[in-house]
Parts: structure tokens; C-alpha cells; sequence
């Protein structure tokens, strides 16, 4: 497999906006001068070629405007050094056009200019990664978030005086934390446009890694993001660049494939789309028959087949399918370990929702309250979304004692700041 070169940081944020190919990017920064009244903005296929390759030359101010107009980044953010050398290393502010993402921190020049740190400091930089990896399943989010945002930002900073086999390494590391720190943005603490810019952070450390199937992990990530707002399209766009970067690892294992199925059927079941949902979860189950000894990634630990199972269960909910989305959702519960608690809330929620939509308030008011236990000891805002899900449902029961119980817990004070400062 040959090494990932050229303009990466580039090359990331154009796929990560969902433009698979640069003649793409070409008839989008076409469109942006349409938009923008820009005259005398034509970009080429040549042009964009010359961006993405090793040495990109620095681009005239009005392709400056399209490009971080386009894609949400600042000049430097995309891999540009201006011709006088003043790579700021703060993130400079995005044109007001483009502000549709928080700005995100640069990563250094492609070519440090002297490797300053020995080897070592990737090894124990990537120590420090798998701890806070591990942490993320036993400590609250918004401490895990901050630790690992400041980790991702001092690995950030040793970019730029490592070199060689070692710089790659601490680029992977940097690129698993910065994943991290997106996962828990989003899924955590639902902060879907914080957690974009992470994943574009973490798909151009990726790069400078070339770690093809962490990229397509991190792009995998990434389409939750247009898939749970109801972009069906962008989601899509997402997954195939995801699929395009398994394609070119060294070895994909089922587990991984069976992955990026329940993404899709994930995404699709936000879009509304259940019979393909449905389908794409069959997908991940057939990926799953026989035996699969290509060994999976230490960092990839968020996905089991039990996970593939609640995947499912929530499809079948989505659907309608209501007895098999039962039978599902409660094997998973069964066999779902004890140390999955923020999984266990969404399962419980999703039960609640079955419930629901059986008729049965008690029964719904009961597995929400479960739910909230578990809430209680480690707070996730999906799980939480859940839980409110089957209180909306429940309104043709807002009388029920069963209900007005469900809302004293739902609105108590604990409960209601910690939404609120979520």
C-alpha cells in the first residue's frame, strides 16, 4: 500500500464535505462563484490537482473566498502556506460565507522543518490515547471530552517537531483522539457541528498517517452527522468515501463491514427510509456468517454483534415491526455486559418506545424509568433523546399516574440542569 501524499489536509476536507472526486470540488467552487457574485472565478480540474499535490501553490485571493466559502476551513486549515511563511499556528477566523462549521485547529506543515523529538514520544503519546479510549466508557462525558480535546491539542502541537515513521505513528494517535473527541460531541453530548469539525481535524491526521481504515472509520463517523439531520444524500456521500477507504486498506475485517451496513441502516432509519434500513442491516449480518480471522484495530471498540443487534432492534421499532423489534431489543438486554451502560439506556429507551406503541403506558413508563437509572450513574444524550421520544408518545396518557410519575423524574432538578449545561 503506498503511503497517502500530497495536500491531505485538502484532500480531507473536500471528502469530508462530501465531494468524492476534484472534478466535484470543481463544480462546487463553480457554484459558490454563482452564488457569491464573483467574477473571474473559474477553477479548473488542473487547478485542484495542483492544490492536492505535495507542493500546492498559494491560491489567488478570490479562490481563497470559493474554497472557504465551499468547504467551511480556512486557507491554512486546507494545507496552504503562504508565500512570506506565516503559518499561524492558531486557527484563522473562516469568511462569514463559509461559517457553517467551528473553526478548527491546523494541523502543521506536511514537511516539519527539523524533528526535534525522539521516537518515543509517539509510543507514550499513544499510551495516553488508549487510556483515555478506555476512560470513555466509565467517566462522565464533559471530563473525558476536556481531557482528550487537550490531548488532541498537544499531539496537534508535537506534529510539527516530529519526522519520518515516527511523525506517522503520533498522526495516527492524534487521529484515534480526535475521533474520540467527535464520538463524544456528538453521541455524548449532542453537539452535531462541534462534532463535524473534529471529524475533519481527524480525517487529515489520518491522512498524514495514511491509515486508510481509520479514515474510514472517522468518515463512517462523520455521516452520522447529515444522516440523524435528515440529509439522506449527505450521509450517502459520506458512506461510499468511507467504503473507498476501506477498499484501499491492507485487510478489512467482517466486524468493521458489518459497521458501516448498521451506520447506513442508522441513517436511513432517520431519513425515513425503514425498508432500506432493513435491508442494509441484512447486509451487516450476512458480512457477519463464517469465520473472520482478520484482527481488528485495538481503537475500534464501539461495535460487537450484540451492538449490530440494537441496530436492528431500532430498525424493526422504526419500521413498525413491533413484536420482532420486542423480541430483538430484549436479547439484547439479556446479553448486553453490565459494563455497557450507555447502551443499555438507548436498549431501554427503545423497549420504552415499544411499549408505547403497544398501548402499554405502564409498561413504557417502566422501562423509561429504568432508563433514567442508568442516566443517572453515567449521562449519554442519546440515550436521553430516546427516553424523551417515548414521553412524546405517551401524551394521549399524560393523565396516567404512571406518566405524571415519568415527568417528576424526567423534569427533577438534577435531571433539568444536566440537560441543560449538556
Amino acid at each position: 500500500m503506498s503511503r497517502e501524499s500530497g495536500n491531505v489536509k485538502l484532500k480531507a476536507a473536500r471528502q469530508h464535505a462530501g465531494y468524492a472526486s476534484q472534478q466535484a470540488l470543481v463544480d462546487a467552487l463553480a457554484r459558490a462563484g454563482t452564488e457569491l457574485g464573483v467574477a473571474d472565478a473559474e477553477v479548473s480540474l488542473r487547478q485542484v490537482r495542483r492544490w492536492e499535490s505535495s507542493t500546492p501553490p498559494w491560491p489567488h485571493a478570490v479562490h481563497q473566498r470559493l474554497l472557504e466559502h465551499t468547504l467551511g476551513m480556512s486557507v491554512d486549515q486546507l494545507g496552504f502556506t503562504p508565500p512570506w511563511g506565516d503559518h499561524s499556528s492558531q486557527a484563522a477566523p473562516v469568511r462569514s460565507g463559509a461559517a457553517t462549521h467551528p473553526v478548527v485547529l491546523p494541523l502543521p506543515p506536511s514537511t516539519p522543518t527539523a524533528a526535534t523529538q525522539p521516537a518515543a514520544v509517539a509510543v507514550d503519546y499513544a499510551a495516553v490515547t488508549r487510556a483515555y479510549r478506555r476512560l470513555y466508557w466509565r467517566v462522565q462525558p464533559p471530563l473525558i471530552r476536556s481531557a482528550a480535546a487537550e490531548h488532541a491539542r498537544f499531539g496537534t502541537q508535537l506534529l510539527s517537531e516530529m519526522g519520518g515513521r515516527p511523525r506517522r505513528d503520533l498522526a495516527a494517535a492524534l487521529a484515534e483522539s480526535l475521533l474520540l473527541v467527535g464520538r463524544i460531541e456528538f453521541f455524548d453530548l449532542r453537539q452535531p457541528a462541534e462534532a463535524d469539525a473534529r471529524f475533519v481535524e481527524a480525517l487529515q491526521a489520518a491522512g498524514v498517517a495514511d491509515e486508510q481504515l481509520l479514515g474510514a472509520a472517522i468518515l463512517g463517523h462523520s455521516a452520522f452527522v447529515p444522516g440523524w439531520a435528515g440529509d439522506r444524500d449527505g450521509a450517502a456521500e459520506r458512506l461510499r468515501a468511507a467504503r473507498a477507504y476501506a477498499r484501499r486498506a491492507d485487510a478489512v475485517p467482517a466486524l468493521f463491514t458489518a459497521w458501516l451496513y448498521a451506520v447506513e441502516a442508522e441513517c436511513e432509519t432517520r431519513c425515513g427510509k425503514h425498508r432500506e434500513a432493513l435491508r442494509a442491516v441484512s447486509h451487516a449480518e450476512d458480512a457477519l456468517v463464517g469465520v473472520d480471522e482478520t484482527p481488528l484495530p485495538e481503537w475500534f471498540d464501539w461495535f460487537s454483534p450484540i451492538r449490530l443487534a440494537a441496530f436492528k432492534g431500532n430498525t424493526q421499532l422504526k419500521a413498525g415491526h413491533l413484536p420482532q423489534a420486542k423480541q430483538t431489543l430484549l436479547q439484547v438486554l439479556e446479553n448486553l455486559p453490565e459494563e455497557h451502560r450507555k447502551q443499555r439506556t438507548v436498549v431501554l429507551g427503545d423497549l420504552a418506545a415499544v411499549a408505547a406503541a403497544e398501548g402499554d403506558p405502564e409498561a413504557a413508563c417502566a422501562r423509561a424509568g429504568k432508563a433514567l437509572d442508568q442516566l443517572s450513574i453515567t449521562w449519554y444524550a442519546t440515550g436521553m433523546e430516546r427516553i424523551r421520544e417515548v414521553r412524546r408518545a405517551l401524551e394521549p396518557w399524560g393523565d396516567r399516574e404512571c406518566v405524571t410519575q415519568l415527568d417528576d423524574r424526567l423534569y427533577e432538578w438534577r435531571t433539568t440542569l444536566i440537560a441543560l449545561q449538556r
